[in-house]
Parts: structure tokens; sequence; C-alpha cells
């Protein structure tokens, strides 16, 4: 099975309502779709997410990349050199970690279709089934409590709260939406970078001597103060998460030997792809230290290819992949099975995709 073509095409979907972040606001999903052809008629998908607030990556930059400089030395190599093809991947350029994120999905996909077995568990294949929590946008405290009720009733068990734009009224939205949906569910908090070292510890304070029981706070402070990181985590007792922290296995080994976090959240657009994630997942499990499957604003071409990778490791014990049930159409046939917040991942050979619509190649 010898790679025939590289495309490059843009995948465009609606979303229910807008995504807001302390980083940015998206009303619509516009990313870049990989499209590998081989010899024998195969066909591995991946995507690229545009996100420049946080990889650097946008459109132009993401085609550029593929098609000037790793598509073209991609063609006629055998995914049987799967080794030799990744390591040519991420020795092609330097940073660009989600055109590269895109080209090694597709081509996960392609080395379980050589193989005739689902990603996952050439992985590991410690479970096919995994629960994702659901994000609620950092709005006005009363629309933030009315979406955590509508996604409680969904039957989601946890809630993915954004903050980090202003610590008092953070404080005011996750007290009201735990009033509102009681101790049974799960919130965790993620401020985006949106706190200084000491705003995130006093708020975390805060909020723990209030009793509002967070399971864990996501990225309180920039992303490269890892100093900051520190003193937040060794100053109070929820568990804090590196997030934009932690873009490669190196950082996430500089996190956990200076004990800057207690947890990983790995991102297939922030590692350049799955087999960066392994990596950190191997030395995260050296060290005992869990970690979590999350996203940018994907479709299931991407969210499929994170779901085999949480689905394949046991040190992956929490998952945000919730991007597909934010969108407003589903373009994609095959992948994994999303019902709400419960994934299921298909037992068809590499990612299992069957057909994707939306897509304009290039």
């Amino acid at each position: 099975m010898k790679i025939a073509q590289v495309q490059v095409g843009k995948i465009k979907i609606p979303l229910k309502k807008p995504f807001k972040t302390a980083l940015r606001e998206v009303r619509v999903l516009e990313n870049v779709v990989v499209k590998i052809t081989t010899d024998t008629g195969h066909i591995g998908y991946g995507e690229a997410a545009i996100t420049q607030v946080i990889t650097g990556d946008f459109m132009g930059s993401i085609k550029g990349a593929i098609i000037d400089e790793i598509g073209p030395k991609l063609i006629g190599r055998s995914i049987e050199d799967f080794e030799s093809i990744i390591d040519l991947l991420h020795n092609s350029l330097v940073n660009n970690t989600s055109p590269k994120a895109a080209i090694d999905m597709a081509l996960y996909d392609l080395f379980g279709q050589q193989y005739n077995a689902p990603v996952y568990k050439l992985l590991g294949g410690y479970r096919n089934e995994i629960i994702t929590d659901i994000t609620i946008s950092v709005n006005e405290p009363e629309e933030m409590v009315e979406d955590s009720i509508k996604a409680v009733e969904k039957g989601y068990k946890t809630l993915k709260i954004k903050v980090g734009k202003d610590w008092k009224k953070d404080l005011k939205r996750i007290k009201a939406i735990r009033e509102a949906i009681g101790y049974n569910v799960k919130i965790r908090a993620d401020a985006n970078q949106g706190w200084n070292p000491k705003e995130a510890v006093m708020v975390i304070r805060k909020m723990e001597d209030a009793g509002l029981d967070l399971e864990l706070v996501e990225q309180p402070v920039k992303a490269y103060d890892i100093e900051g990181l520190k003193y937040v985590t060794d100053n109070v007792i929820t568990p804090i998460l590196a997030d934009e922290s932690c873009f490669s296995p190196l950082d996430a080994l500089k996190i956990i030997q200076n004990r800057a976090a207690d947890m990983i959240n790995i991102k297939l657009m922030k590692t350049g792809g799955i087999y960066n994630a392994l990596k950190i997942c191997s030395i995260a499990e050296s060290f005992g230290v869990e970690c979590m499957v999350g996203c940018m604003m994907e479709s299931k071409i991407g969210l499929t290819a994170a779901s085999h990778l949480a689905a394949a490791k046991k040190i992956i014990s929490r998952y945000d992949l919730d991007s597909p049930n934010l969108l407003a159409e589903d373009p994609i046939i095959g992948g994994a099975q999303y019902n709400e917040y419960q994934i299921r991942l298909s037992e068809k050979p590499g990612f299992g995709f069957e057909s994707i619509g939306n897509i304009i190649y290039d």
C-alpha cells in the first residue's frame, strides 16, 4: 500500500450557538481536511483545526505546509514503513503542529486499514467506549446556568465551564451553575490562560472555601508561565490541568518533573498527531500522572482520531471530546459513533470512515 495522492480541502460547518472562551469566539467551524489515497484505492482522512491564538496555524499556513512541504515527500512511500514516514513528517519542518496532525491522522487511518484493524486496538485497545464532558461557553452567568441545565437534562455528568475573563464574575458563574445543577454532576473550570498566578490562587481558594467542589481547573495562567503554573498547583487543593503549556513530549516532561501541574491535557493539534501524543502518554504513565484527551473546534474527522487515542490508553482517564455535539450538522458518515456524551468506536479498519461531505478540495 503506497501513497499515490495527497489532497487538501476545506470543511465548513455552522455551530449551534457561538463558542466563547477567554481567547476567542467561533460561530462557524472552518477547518482543513487532508485526504491521502494509496495505489490500492484505500483512503485515509485527517483534519487540521484553525486556532491561531493557540497553535498559530491558520488556513493559508496549513495548506501551504501540506501542499508545498509535506505532501510531495510522501508520494510513493509505503504505509508498511510507518515509522520512517512519521519521522519524515515530523522532520519536514518545525512547529506547524496542526498540518502535521492532519497528515498523522490520515496515516494512522491507512495504517489500520493496512492491517485490517481499528486504530484504537493497534494503539493498545484498553476500551472501546468513552464518556465526554460538554463545554459551557463563557457568557453572562444566567445564560451559562441555562446552558448547564440543558446539558444535564441531556444526561451529561461532567460540565467544562469556560472562565478566565473576569475572576469576580467567574466566581459568580461557577457558584450559580453549582447551585442550579447540584452536586451529582462534576464541574471542570477552564480559564484558558485568563488569570495571573495570584488571581488564580485567590479565585480557586474562594471556590474551595465555598464548597463548589471542582474536579479540576485547566490552564489557569499563560502558556509560557510554567513557574506561575507551578505556583498555582502548589498553593491550591484543586487539581490543576496543563493544556496550552504542553505541546510536545518535552513540554510534558518539564511540567511533570517540575510538578507544575497535576495532569496533562493532550490535544492532537498541539502534539502534531497521535505519534507524539503516545510519547506523552508514556512519559505521564512513567510518573503516574493521569491525562485528558481534549480537542479544538473540530469535526468528527479529528475527533474520531482523538477518540481512538483516548480509548487505547489506560493512563487517559478524562475526555473532553464534545465538539461534534456543538455543531449544527454532521456531514461525516462512519467514524466514532456519538450519542451525546457517549462515544463508541467502530470495529472497522482504520478510523472507519465511510463518506465525508461538505468538503471542497483544492
